[in-house]
């Protein structure tokens, strides 16, 4: 008996009726794909006989999957608000609904409706943040690590920047200050150790070459103990007393003061334009709350010769991000800081965090046990700085539950032998896909010594 007599014709499979829906290409190369794995599965023994009926089953899973989006909405239960791996920032329902109209049609992104001709489309956004936080201008670039390359592009090029040795950080992605330095055809001159730099190694690396004296936020470490570093103040009245140019690369920026003295370790945007340097750039998701983009704000000179980079047509933004950043922004010239998920999360106390977790334990059909614990704001902010919660700690395996979780996408985390749903970043609305993710769990369930409501 030769099984390779029995794998079926493609044509044949092309038109059974199981397939009648289908995109023919798109199955053609299903079925292609299916038939040659069982070749190499009767080439190695593992099978000796066709299962025609397995082989339709498996062809509708391969078709079904070329067809489902990759990207998921997740449920986050590990506390972390600004999960880089999640997404980051999550956008208000709201304010994206505002946002819609503009994005699935036509606007005057580039048309200037009283002139009747083309306009600018950084002026949208960048009006609300002047007016937002007194500002000379704005400008909008598609991420950070692009605001931190034009900066240096434009006004460093061939010439040297100043940044102490104990901010020459990477990030996420091997996101490095050197090489991005580098790459944007500026001369790094590291002045001060690691852990520290004083004003006077700013002062005394300053030569006829120097174009910029740079501070860079330490995202997702901090130098404790023995150290020592100079003050964007110090260092932007440094720079103002030598005619060279001051430039905070501030990675993550925040608004309001935030709770839990979380603003003891870094200084809010507000604080920062009392005083603020030549140009500073921060993120539009993470603290900020909005979309992923990269924020400029500084002098309208520099934002002006920032624009006539060639560069920037490479990191220009579209009418989506632009539509939800400015309404982000507006609903902070409100005062609406509710309209910010990132804030609400961080704001959200433990009484109110406790609430939630009583509500959810009612609901959930396993046994858990209602705790206090200690998370992280995430994204490279804050690093080291927990702040309360309270968690969910379920019963039972905490390896396989953490497994049949993430299978319906909740993402929890395993704290103290336990696996854990985090309620600073569950929201009511993730309430049933949680109920429905513990379905099943002691009746038969994928994670079976977990056990019954008890």
């Amino acid at each position: 008996m030769n099984p390779y007599r029995d794998l079926p014709r493609v044509d044949r499979l092309l038109a059974h009726e199981a397939f009648a829906s289908c995109h023919p290409a798109l199955l053609a190369e299903a079925i292609r794909t299916e038939i040659e794995a069982l070749r190499n599965r009767i080439a190695s023994g593992e099978i000796d006989a066709v299962d025609e009926a397995a082989l339709l089953e498996a062809i509708g899973r391969r078709y079904r999957a070329a067809l489902t989006p990759s990207l998921r909405p997740l449920v986050n239960a590990t506390g972390v608000v600004i999960h880089t791996n999640l997404g980051r920032s999550p956008i208000d329902e709201r304010l994206f609904d505002e946002a819609k109209e503009l994005a699935t049609g036509y606007c005057n992104l580039e048309y200037d409706l009283e002139a009747g001709k083309r306009g600018d489309r950084y002026v949208h956004t960048a009006e609300a943040l002047r007016e937002l936080l007194g500002a000379e201008d704005a400008l909008i670039v598609n991420n950070n690590a692009a605001a931190v390359f034009l900066i240096l592009n434009t006004f460093s090029r061939g010439r040297e920047t100043v940044v102490s040795r104990g901010e020459l950080v990477e990030i996420g992605g091997s996101f490095r200050i050197p090489e991005v330095m580098a790459a944007s055809g500026a001369h790094l001159r590291e002045v001060g150790t690691t852990n520290k730099t004083r004003l006077r190694d700013y002062e005394e690396a300053i030569v006829p070459e120097t174009a910029m004296l740079m501070k860079v936020h330490k995202s997702n470490y901090t130098i404790e103990g023995f150290s020592e570093e100079a003050s964007i103040g110090e260092i932007v009245s440094l720079a103002r007393e030598r005619e060279l140019l001051s430039y905070y690369d501030l990675g993550s920026a925040y608004l309001p003061e935030l709770p839990w003295g979380l603003g003891a370790a870094e200084p809010s945007i507000f604080r920062l334009m009392k005083e603020p340097p030549d140009l500073l750039s921060f993120s539009g998701d993470k603290l900020f709350g909005g979309v992923q983009a990269g924020i400029i704000v500084g002098k309208k000179e520099l934002i002006g010769r920032l624009k006539r980079n060639q560069i920037l047509r490479m990191f220009r933004v579209d009418k989506l991000t632009l539509t939800l950043l400015e309404r982000t922004v507006l609903a902070y010239r409100k005062g609406e800081y509710e309209r910010i998920p990132v804030l609400r999360m961080l704001f959200a106390g433990v009484e109110e965090l406790r609430e939630r977790a009583e509500e959810l334990r009612r609901r959930l059909p396993l046994p858990a046990e209602i705790r206090e614990s200690r998370t992280y704001v995430g994204g490279g902010t804050m690093p080291n700085r927990k702040i309360p919660t309270v968690v969910l700690a379920l019963e039972g395996d905490p390896e396989a539950l953490e497994r049949h979780f993430r299978a319906r996408r909740v993402i929890g985390r395993i704290e103290a032998d336990r696996f854990v749903l985090d309620m600073r970043t569950v929201r009511e609305r993730d309430f049933d896909a949680i109920v429905a993710a513990g379905a099943g769990i002691g009746d038969g369930g994928s994670v079976g010594s977990v056990g019954g409501r008890g």
